[in-house]
């Protein structure tokens, strides 16, 4: 009782700041009027987990079998131990704070009904709902968080009671239990949750919206078991209205935001719209950044005459972020991008480092062999817990760089503070878009329809998540690679005086090869030939003198005449 009169008081001394959003035509306003594009960011991983995100999609994709296999090695205490603090760790006050100084304005956060309500099927009596403080405590501390940043949140049901369609990583389901769809429970426990989500936070003015139900995929009627070719969705529209009723027996102010089936984008057989504040939301993944793939969105913005809302994208280069947010700028569409944090993630804002013993884990659950001892096993997944601490994260400037300043900004920065003389290792090159601070031929994945096929941006999958191949040596040391004729690298270095260096490059290649080097300009500054070294790892040296740096910044290109120079760095002398 204590903890909600708190909340009230809180909840309502917000007010001397309202910014409460709602629909004014296809637009979303605040309660100034003004035009609010949602600039934001899904916490994906945090209240649920995707095997993926955690390198256990091979064996474990949904979290329970995720759980399961923790359970086998240390026990159901000891994975309620892990799971207790990979939430604690997982958003805390300074992944928001950090959120907003990055430039976002909003959140999606992905919720798992079962920290705020037990399955139907653990109900000590059928019918009735247990409600559970966790989540509930989890959303409130996120709210005030966000209030504090002036973030607007907007709540996901990610995981819906029984699961909402047949990707079950993505919503947790067992198939062995009745789904959403086929239990009416389920339904009514997922009305009921909502009801109870909209009644604690009805006044808060930082929610931005309650997004019903997370990229349904259910074939009601048609062959595609995911449901992109289903013609009514007549489940999906009851279903979603009948949220939005109850919702509205409580709270009649925050934005409603429902979703298509086919992981949200089958808008077909909408019945009429049952509400005047609600936001229709898309997902857009390994497409091109054009007009025509947003036409079936932007037709339902035109026809309906209500906002449209990239609820989730990601899980690509920068160049392709940069592109994706100059187009949705240019329509006047809010996104949230996904994920923040993942484990080895070079396309978030955040990686999750891992480590060797995890690596241990991971290779039993895949392969078998000898079992890890309980201890070493809970230590192994403890740090990796607490690996997800702010403190602990890997911050990834360049795609932050991409998301915001790229999009506006076609000049290049330094990476890092470069300077002559000095060691300037391959993957330091500067901050900035393609054909600015570098060039590549393979920079994005637009495949769509089989994951074994989509190709990969950055084939090394390390440090950053431009174009650049990235690879990581066996002494840990990162060096580019499979570079193709014409491609090149741009480094900002400064000089004290104005003076002539020698360039050591060290390089390996298993044929012979020539780079050569230029200014900014186009002007050739160098020429180096570059015997074969035997192979992609084993390196030498090459060098080439009377390189003129002028006093101040210098930009210096590297360019390759022939495929497979790997570049680990290069001594200014």
């Amino acid at each position: 009782m204590k903890r909600a009169i708190l909340l009230s008081a809180f909840l309502l001394s917000q007010f001397g700041t309202s910014q409460l959003l709602k629909t004014q035509g296809e637009k979303i306003i605040n309660d100034k009027g003004e035009n609010i594009q949602l600039r934001g960011l899904g916490l994906g991983g945090w209240m649920l987990q995707e095997g993926y995100m955690l390198k256990t999609a091979d064996f474990a994709g949904p979290q329970y079998k995720i759980k399961e296999k923790i359970a086998e090695l240390i026990g159901e205490d000891g994975m309620n131990e892990f799971y207790k603090a990979y939430l604690k760790n997982g958003i805390t006050r300074q992944d928001i704070d950090f959120l907003k100084k990055a430039g976002f304005n909003s959140i999606r956060l992905p919720m798992h009904y079962n920290l705020y309500t037990l399955p139907i099927e653990k109900e000590p009596k059928k019918g009735e709902n247990t409600w559970l403080e966790e989540g509930f405590k989890m959303t409130d501390d996120l709210l005030k968080w966000c209030a504090d940043n002036k973030i607007y949140l907007i709540l996901d049901l990610h995981a819906a009671p029984g699961g909402q369609g047949n990707d079950v990583n993505i919503s947790d389901n067992d198939k062995s239990k009745p789904s959403l769809w086929e239990s009416e429970e389920n339904q009514k426990k997922t009305i009921t949750l909502w009801k109870k989500l909209a009644e604690r936070y009805k006044d808060s003015p930082w929610i931005g919206g309650y997004d019903l139900i997370n990229e349904p995929n259910i074939n009601f009627t048609g062959k595609n078991i995911n449901g992109t070719d289903e013609m009514s969705n007549a489940p999906l529209w009851k279903l979603q209205k009948e949220i939005t009723e109850a919702i509205r027996t409580v709270d009649k102010k925050h934005i409603i935001i429902i979703e298509g089936n086919g992981w949200g984008n089958n808008y077909n057989g909408l019945t009429p719209l049952w509400d005047d504040n609600m936001v229709f939301s898309f997902h857009k993944y390994w497409n091109n950044n054009d007009d025509a793939t947003l036409k079936f969105a932007l037709d339902l913005r035109e026809k309906h005459k209500i906002p449209i809302w990239l609820g989730e994208t990601g899980e690509n280069s920068n160049v392709w972020f940069t592109e994706l947010i100059r187009l949705l700028d240019k329509h006047n569409i809010g996104y949230a991008f996904w994920p923040m944090k993942k484990i080895d993630n070079i396309a978030g804002i955040t990686n999750v480092k891992t480590t060797p013993e995890y690596q241990k884990l991971l290779d039993y659950w895949k392969n078998g062999g000898e079992k890890p001892s309980k201890d070493f096993a809970k230590k192994a997944l403890m740090q990796i817990a607490n690996n997800y601490k702010f403190s602990n994260v890997e911050i990834k400037n360049d795609v932050i760089d991409a998301m915001f300043r790229q999009t506006k900004d076609s000049s290049t920065k330094p990476f890092k503070n470069l300077q002559a003389p000095g060691k300037i290792f391959a993957t330091d090159y500067d901050l900035g878009r393609i054909g600015s601070a570098y060039s590549d031929k393979d920079f994005i994945n637009l495949w769509v329809s089989d994951p074994a096929k989509r190709s990969e941006w950055n084939s090394g999958n390390q440090l950053r998540n431009d174009g650049v191949d990235i690879y990581r040596t066996k002494d840990n040391e990162y060096y580019v690679g499979k570079t193709e004729t014409g491609e090149w690298l741009q480094y900002t270095i400064g000089s004290k005086v104005d003076k002539t260096y020698t360039f050591e490059i060290k390089y390996a290649s298993e044929n012979d090869a020539k780079i050569r080097i230029e200014d900014a300009s186009g002007k050739q500054l160098a020429s180096i030939s570059l015997s074969s070294t035997g192979g992609n790892e084993i390196w030498k040296t090459a060098s080439a003198k009377g390189i003129h740096l002028k006093k101040g910044e210098n930009k210096i290109r590297i360019y390759f005449e022939n495929d497979g120079v790997n570049l680990n760095y290069f001594e200014v002398k």
